[in-house]
């Protein structure tokens, strides 16, 4: 019995030396793992002053405006309020329309106005009714003295 006695005794040691080790390795990860996260606040304050330095441009604002909408109408608000038409996608916003149009014509933007228009119901064929889809239209406010030059001249 006595063998046994220092047996398990030997086990009780071996145990208690293997959670001492372990246990010091998660201090030691612990410590390396907190200097990282350190290291990771400063770089992400860096990162965050250049980004409010930088005015980035997304695609999708770039992608908003389609085509400029030329028609009476237009032309009259052009001559009396200094505002240009263009058709825009569905999903544009009036952010994404005045960063476009300040960056393809190199203009100062007042104001955006946006509006839904409706497609028209046409007559398809002789019993069936068809629809043009709908489509948004923005009403762009440019800064006195200013104007867009569609020819490229």
């Amino acid at each position: 019995m006595s063998e046994d006695k220092k047996v398990a005794d030997k086990k009780v040691a071996e145990k208690k030396v293997t959670e001492k080790k372990v246990a010091e390795k998660k201090v030691a990860e612990k410590k390396v793992t907190d200097k990282k996260v350190t290291d990771k606040k400063v770089t992400d304050k860096k990162v965050t002053d250049k980004k409010v330095t930088d005015k980035k441009v997304t695609d999708k604002s770039l992608q908003s405006v389609l085509s400029p909408h030329v028609t009476e109408k237009a032309t009259m608000v052009a001559e009396k309020h200094n505002q240009v038409v263009f058709k825009v996608r569905r999903t544009a916003t009036k952010k994404q329309v005045k960063e476009a149009i300040e960056l393809m014509f190199k203009v100062d933007v007042e104001a955006v106005n946006l509006l839904n228009v409706r497609g028209k119901t046409k007559k398809a064929t002789r019993n069936t009714m068809g629809k043009r889809s709908d489509w948004k239209k923005a009403y762009v406010s440019i800064q006195a003295g200013q104007e867009i030059n569609f020819t490229g001249e």
